[in-house]
Parts: structure tokens; C-alpha cells; sequence
């Protein structure tokens, strides 16, 4: 294997595929190392004037601060960021797509609702309102142990959706709309056969008030909760188990059938990128969800902080102006929403992505993209907003992980894949995470973790599309059934985490 990659012609760096030191001569490429690189990371394919742009997938990604010679590292240390007008270009790279005749589609084993949903997994939730009903949610789902849930054994469990929101916090305003809208979402999940909906009593998120804001007056599955008028923690922690005791034969009672992959939400996030992440993980996962939109299912972006600066590479494939308008809509809201703080929509990335030879988020950004693939771009929905719209379709939030993943999961999201380079220990309920690691050492450092090692397709084992229809493949079974590295690991009880917008009074 060549020890150096070249993604676009036109690139002025090239990314190196092993680390490689100080003045090694690379002879196919006419170059000798000016510096100790590390894997993932770029090096000056010729002179690189100060002033000009950095290249990379023939995508500007910084201009250098200095002269940069041939052969040299190519970084933070001698790269800025150039924030320039970027063309949208509504519209100009839609294709049609070739879609699986329905009867040919591919099926998984699932969990078929009433209203036409179909769940990957089968859970009780009990989701706190408050902050102040979170101990006792938590209570209440220790109790149900894998011992008192053997007579039930389609159950996937008793699982506490806690939140650190509820009070103290402006109302009516975006961030209390958002935190009601996250909280619906789980309770009517299809990975969710029935949900208790538990507040204190004085908080501004009043239970009563976010049933009948978000229409769950009339679902028989979802039980509400006062502990202040149900005799204090004690006595609700008792009523509850009760409640979700009488539950349980129902939720059991469910049994998997055969189902189309258009039942399938895929949410798709990274997180530990690193420089073999847009090489490797992330578009592996695009060309996966291209094959889910094929067969009639949904593929999420989010984290709209991390594709700053190649926003052009969706709103080109928006199907509408008006899609592609609202995408940018989003952009200017965070570009309010984090001036004059050090996030990194404004360009600094963090620590881990740095190591593994991401200089800027713009570079972030352009890997990050990658994960949806290359079919329309169908909608753009706000955090939590019911993803209805088949295709590939984008759901604004932060680019932190639990967050962008909590709202993709409010957002109907029933199976989650996360692309890591520098490794992810995250886990999700009730919408289980299929872990992607971008580079061979570290999945087999963190084995344990990972699901699907897409560090081949660097190796040069596998090409993007055939690690696509392996990872096509792989979520069938995990929507059928089979368990996770991070559901084997336990995880996904502290990962609900709803997006804070607002103040704290």
C-alpha cells in the first residue's frame, strides 16, 4: 500500500496513511519528509505559497499562514481558516433516485405499531419532566432487573429517560417548545411500547400542559405522573412500578415480524473524528445510507456546526430552493447563535480531532458530510421536529454527540450509526448505536466498543461501496435483533441528553 493518499487531483496536500518520519523519501511522489507526521494527518503534495488555498477533496479547507514546502506537515501550525462566499447552487447536483421495486426491498424483523410504526427494539420508558423527578425515574427502572423481566422476554427492558431541564428556565420560548418536543418523541418512539411521563408538580414544565401541548391526551400507552399529588417519592415510586408492571404483558406480547427497510430511520453522527474519518467511516456510511434510501428508508444528518463550511455540498442537492434555503436558515441562527464565543462553528476543533490531523472545522466539516451519502437532499427539520419525509433528509442540532443524537431519536430515529476515528464509548436507548471505527489500530485497541471496523477500506481491503453494503447489512441484522457492542456493554442509560437553548433563572 501506497504510504500516502491522494483523494482529488487538484489537491495541494496529500494525507498520510502510516506514520511516517523525518526525512523519508517517498519516490513515487517526488517528495521527502520535512517533518515527523502522524497517520491521518497531511503533508504538502508540492510548494504551497502563503496566502493560498489548502486543497483537499479539491475543497478549500484553510490557506496557508507561511510558504509551505513539499513534503512538509501540512496543520493548525501553518493553515487559518478562510471563511469565503460559497455559492449554494440549489438544486444542480439532484439525481434521480434508482429505487428497489417495493416487492424486492429488503426486509428486517421488527416490531410493528398501531400507527403504522415499526420498532427496532421494545421498551418501557419513564421520562422526568423535571430535574426534580429524575431519582425517582431512576429508581423505578433499577427495579425492573433482567430477573424480574425473564417471564418477559420480548421486553428489551425498563429504561429511565432523566433530563437536568423542567424549571428555572424561560417560558413560552424555543428552549421549553424544544424540551416538550424531545420529551413527546420518546414517549411515542417505536422502539417504545409504553412510557410514563413523571414531573414533581411546581415546575414550569408542567406534565398536564405537555400532554395536551404535544397530542398525547388520547394514546392509552402513556401514563402521566405528579409525585406531589401522589403521596411523595415513596409512594410513586410504588405506583409506578405498579403501573409499568400492569404494562409489561402488553409490551410482551409484541413479537417480531417481517418488515420493509422503508420502516427504517437511521440517524448517522460522528463522534472522535480523526483524518481517516472522511476517508474512510464516513463516506463508507453515505454509500450505506444510499443503498437505505434505495430501499424506501430515512438517512439523518445532523450536527449542523460540522458542515460549516461545505454547506454547499448539501444545498446542491437540495430537491427544492426552498429546502436548500432552509438549511441555510439554520447556518445564519448558529452564526448568531455563537458570535463572539470560542465554539467551534467559529473554527477551533477539539483536542482529539487535532491529534487524529483535523486542523479546522471546515476540514471537520467536509468529512462529516460525507455520512449522507449523495442521494436528494428531501427536508430540513428543526431538533426533535417528527421526521415524516422519506429519503435523506437533515435535522439541525449541536455537534455534540449525546445531543445530536437525543433529538435525532425524538426525531424518530429508531437505529443510530456513529462513525468514530479516535474511538467513542457512546451508547443509546431506546434507538440502539452501531459503532464505526475509521481506522484499523484503533478498533482493534477498542474492539470491545466497536461494531464495524471501516479502517479496511483504508487498508485497502475493502472499497467505500463494498464497506457500504456491509454496513447496509449489518444494520438489517441489528434492527432484527442482534445486540450492539454498546448494548452488550450496558450503555445508553445516561445518554439522554435534550439540547439546552435558553437561560437558567
Amino acid at each position: 500500500m501506497s504510504p500516502l493518499i491522494r483523494l482529488h487531483p487538484h489537491d495541494n496536500v496529500l494525507v498520510v496513511r502510516h506514520p511516517l518520519a523525518l526525512g523519508q523519501e517517498l519516490p513515487e511522489f517526488g517528495l521527502k519528509l520535512k517533518a515527523q507526521v502522524p497517520a491521518g494527518h497531511k503533508i504538502a503534495a508540492r510548494d504551497i505559497a502563503q496566502g493560498e488555498r489548502v486543497l483537499k477533496y479539491n475543497v478549500v479547507i484553510g490557506a496557508a499562514t507561511r510558504d509551505i514546502a513539499a513534503g512538509e506537515h501540512v496543520h493548525g501550525h501553518n493553515m487559518a481558516l478562510v471563511d469565503e462566499y460559497r455559492d449554494p447552487g440549489f438544486g444542480l447536483d439532484v439525481k434521480p433516485v434508482d429505487f428497489v421495486p417495493v416487492a424486492q426491498r429488503a426486509t428486517f424483523m421488527g416490531y410493528k405499531r398501531a400507527n403504522g410504526r415499526v420498532g427496532t427494539r421494545n421498551f418501557i420508558a419513564l421520562i422526568s419532566t423535571v430535574n426534580c423527578s429524575a431519582t425517582a425515574i431512576h429508581k423505578v427502572a433499577a427495579h425492573f432487573t433482567p430477573e424480574r423481566l425473564a417471564a418477559y422476554p420480548n421486553v428489551d427492558g425498563v429504561v429511565a429517560f432523566a433530563q437536568t431541564s423542567g424549571c428555572g428556565m424561560s417560558s413560552p420560548s424555543p428552549h421549553f417548545d424544544l424540551l416538550r418536543r424531545t420529551i413527546a418523541g420518546y414517549a411515542t418512539h417505536a422502539n417504545v411500547a409504553g412510557a410514563l411521563i413523571v414531573g414533581l408538580g411546581c415546575e414550569r414544565n408542567q406534565v398536564a400542559d405537555l400532554i395536551a401541548s404535544q397530542g398525547l391526551g388520547d394514546q392509552p400507552q402513556i401514563k402521566p405522573f405528579v409525585m406531589q399529588d401522589s403521596g411523595g417519592t415513596r409512594a410513586t415510586v410504588a405506583a409506578m412500578i405498579d403501573a409499568i408492571e400492569a404494562m409489561l404483558p402488553a409490551a410482551n406480547a409484541c413479537t417480531r415480524e417481517p418488515c420493509s427497510a422503508e420502516h427504517l430511520t437511521i440517524g448517522t453522527e460522528c463522534g472522535g473524528s480523526d483524518g481517516f474519518s472522511g476517508i474512510g467511516a464516513n463516506p463508507a456510511l453515505g454509500a450505506a445510507m444510499d443503498i437505505l434510501v434505495r430501499h424506501g428508508g430515512t438517512a439523518i444528518l445532523s450536527e449542523t456546526p460540522e458542515i460549516h463550511g461545505v454547506e454547499f455540498m448539501l444545498t446542491r442537492r437540495a430537491i427544492t430552493p426552498a429546502v436548500g434555503q432552509k438549511l441555510l436558515d439554520r447556518l445564519d441562527w448558529w452564526a448568531e447563535y455563537t458570535r463572539g464565543h470560542n465554539a467551534q462553528f467559529n473554527g477551533v476543533v477539539g483536542a482529539g480531532n487535532q491529534a487524529g490531523g483535523l486542523a479546522n472545522i471546515f476540514e471537520k466539516s467536509l468529512g462529516s458530510a460525507m455520512k449522507g451519502g449523495t442521494t436528494p437532499l428531501m427536508e430540513v427539520y428543526q431538533y426533535a421536529e417528527p421526521i415524516t419525509q422519506h429519503g435523506f433528509v437533515f435535522m439541525d442540532s449541536p455537534g455534540y454527540d449525546p445531543v445530536a443524537t437525543t433529538g435525532q431519536i425524538a426525531s424518530g430515529a429508531n437505529l443510530i450509526c456513529f462513525t468514530t476515528g479516535r474511538g467513542s464509548m457512546f451508547g443509546s436507548k431506546p434507538a440502539p448505536t452501531i459503532k464505526l471505527a475509521s481506522n484499523t489500530p484503533m478498533f482493534t485497541r477498542l474492539e470491545e466498543d466497536m461494531d464495524i471496523n471501516c479502517g479496511l477500506v483504508i487498508d485497502g481491503d475493502l472499497d467505500i461501496q463494498q464497506m457500504g453494503q456491509r454496513i447496509f447489512e449489518h444494520i438489517l441484522r441489528t434492527a432484527s435483533g442482534e445486540r450492539t457492542k454498546s448494548e452488550l456493554l450496558g450503555l445508553g442509560d445516561q445518554e439522554f441528553v435534550p439540547w439546552h437553548l435558553g437561560i437558567v433563572s
